[in-house]
């Protein structure tokens, strides 16, 4: 991780050093002053402005994500015993967190019900998390934040409680169009669990 923010933040300089350099040479053509007319819609200055802020925010988000490896995610759920728990692969599992958060730890989303999913399963807060926001059942009786932390220990206590459950892994949406009666040992390609 201190490697790939040693390459953002080089990036980063870079960026700073050609913009800064693109504004110093945007106003000389090397030619004797002449009358210039600039359409008031665009101004080169600005344009950069705009540009270093939308490249910032990308860096930050991407920064934000707390994401797993596949392979490292599949020995995580091996060792906690996820492999046959009610009938579902270690396949099942990868698919539903790629399917759910592409492997990311600390995604939230919000609902258009003002509920929100959390974690690399996206637990809903509405049914199985209380996040002291919205109504909860807190069938799981965990904190939604603590389904963020990247030891997974509260996401597979309350993964297990929901497949467990009526309707399995069915009670994931993403899990029933995109894995469910799927061939999925292609998820565990190149892993090993020893």
């Amino acid at each position: 991780m201190q490697n790939q923010d040693r390459i953002s933040f080089n990036h980063h300089d870079s960026l700073i050093k050609f913009l800064r350099h693109s504004e110093k040479t945007s106003g000389t053509s090397g030619r004797a002053s002449e009358p210039r007319t600039l359409d008031s819609t665009f101004s080169p200055p600005k344009m950069m402005g705009t540009l270093l802020v939308s490249l910032v925010s990308c860096l930050i988000a991407i920064s934000q994500a707390s994401l797993i490896d596949r392979c490292d995610l599949a020995r995580v759920l091996y060792k906690e015993d996820l492999d046959g728990f009610e009938g579902y692969s270690l396949a099942d599992w990868l698919c539903l967190a790629f399917v759910e958060s592409k492997f990311n730890i600390s995604k939230v989303n919000e609902n258009a019900d003002g509920s929100f999913d959390y974690g690399i399963f996206q637990i809903n807060s509405h049914y199985w998390c209380n996040d002291y926001r919205s109504h909860s059942e807190d069938i799981c009786h965990e904190d939604c934040q603590d389904l963020l932390s990247p030891n997974l220990l509260s996401t597979i206590s309350c993964a297990k409680k929901i497949v467990s459950g009526a309707g399995g892994m069915k009670n994931w949406v993403a899990w029933r169009l995109h894995c469910a009666g799927r061939p999925l040992s292609y998820w565990m390609t190149g892993c090993f669990l020893g």
